[in-house]
């Protein structure tokens, strides 16, 4: 029985590797019941052999977040049940970087589909049973690549701006009401997605660090779940510099040598 965290039940998107995992391996160690959904059922079937110790439970759901049937019908079987869950963390996503010499809209489709989309699709479900009992907490994961436009990341980097400047709009929306929203904006985290850059990343952290920080701020009352928070507030000071400025630290500081990548998917 979970008796430290103000949740009973959690729902995370992108379970079966990365951020997604390890957060949803941390909650169940904690106590809670973890629906974990991914594309991937034997990554989340591997979760649940892994925590069968732990005092939570995890619950494997094959899912894709493009089919909003599957949301849909999903969300019916909790409404004739135990309920929408708590907490829910829309972490899923997909990383797929090019440049602008093979820039291609069918390969910006895709992450869109996924990144925005997909959190779209799940988002409307959960909302609506949240206001409807006037309780609960959703969080987003968005990215510090949607503070400003990177090498290579101009589809990637529109899906997590959009999911910003969407969670802020729906933040104000909620405001008066017993929903807690917040967005998450990790910097580097050494995940499947991150080992497709071809660059340093400054500060990288582990996903376990990762999770133990979006824990912490799930707790919070901070509307942005930022870290690690030197790095990220210099990222926030680039938002702010003038466009000549901005192009010409970028250019110097990430060198790419732009290779095309296979993109790989999860969630």
């Amino acid at each position: 029985m979970n008796t430290s965290l103000p949740w009973k039940s959690a729902w995370i998107t992108g379970a079966g590797r990365g951020i997604g995992r390890a957060l949803a391996e941390l909650l169940c160690q904690k106590g809670l019941t973890v629906y974990t959904s991914s594309r991937t059922i034997e990554e989340l079937w591997h979760l649940h052999e892994k925590c069968k110790h732990y005092s939570g439970t995890i619950v494997p759901i094959p899912m894709d977040i493009t089919d909003r049937q599957q949301i849909e019908d999903m969300v019916a079987s909790w409404d004739a049940g135990s309920g929408v869950p708590d907490l829910v963390v829309l972490n899923a996503g997909n990383h797929d970087p090019f440049p602008a010499q093979v820039f291609s809209s069918e390969r910006c489709s895709k992450l869109l589909q996924i990144n925005l989309l997909g959190t779209l699709n799940c988002i409307d479900p959960i909302l609506k049973r949240f206001l409807e009992r006037d309780k609960g907490q959703l969080a987003v994961m968005a990215s510090v690549a949607g503070y400003r436009g990177l090498p290579t990341a101009a589809a990637y980097g529109a899906g997590k701006a959009a999911l910003i400047n969407l969670c802020e709009a729906l933040r104000l929306d909620l405001y008066g009401t017993g929903v807690k929203l917040q967005v998450i904006n990790p910097g580097f985290v050494r995940t499947p997605l991150t080992d497709k850059n071809d660059f340093k990343m400054p500060a990288l952290m582990e996903v376990d660090q990762a999770a133990e920080r979006i824990l912490q701020g799930l707790l919070s009352q901070r509307f942005e779940i930022t870290f690690p928070k030197r790095f990220t507030f210099f990222l926030k000071l680039l938002r702010i510099l003038p466009y000549s400025w901005y192009f010409g630290l970028i250019s110097r500081t990430v060198k790419t040598d732009h290779p095309t990548v296979t993109s790989e998917k999860h969630g």
